[in-house]
């Protein structure tokens, strides 16, 4: 397993692989954003299994986001989406079915088909 980026928050953190950061960094060039934008998750309530992950770019935090960075590539999860995020993973992945940002969350009781919405026990 690749070296891999936390930042714990008590007992509370995610990954960001070195895989995820590259491609964060690519999508920020190709759209030539500022250099201060970074990648939000975020999980509300939805999806067909209950919770359903968010990736947005953003450019301004809250007293409430928690900050993980890689590589100089920044991640933010607000605490409240932090609770359901614990550690997880966030990897990008390439494959025969096409390229997607995954999150491998071990709170997750069940996800569906996509990989998009989860729901916990």
């Amino acid at each position: 397993m690749s070296e891999v980026a936390t930042q714990a928050v008590g007992e509370r953190g995610i990954i960001i692989t070195e895989s995820a950061a590259r491609r964060i960094a690519a999508l920020k060039q190709q759209e030539e954003a500022a250099t201060d934008v970074f990648l939000r998750i975020a999980v509300s309530g939805g999806g067909c299994s209950g919770f359903q992950y968010g990736l947005s770019f953003d450019d301004e935090k809250s007293p409430e986001d928690v900050v993980f960075e890689r590589d100089g590539i920044q991640v933010v999860v607000d605490d409240v989406s932090l609770d359901l995020l614990s550690g997880s993973e966030v990897d990008f992945v390439e494959d025969l079915m096409g390229a997607s940002f995954q999150i491998k969350n071990p709170n997750a009781a069940s996800s569906c088909g996509c990989g998009n919405s989860f729901s916990v026990a």
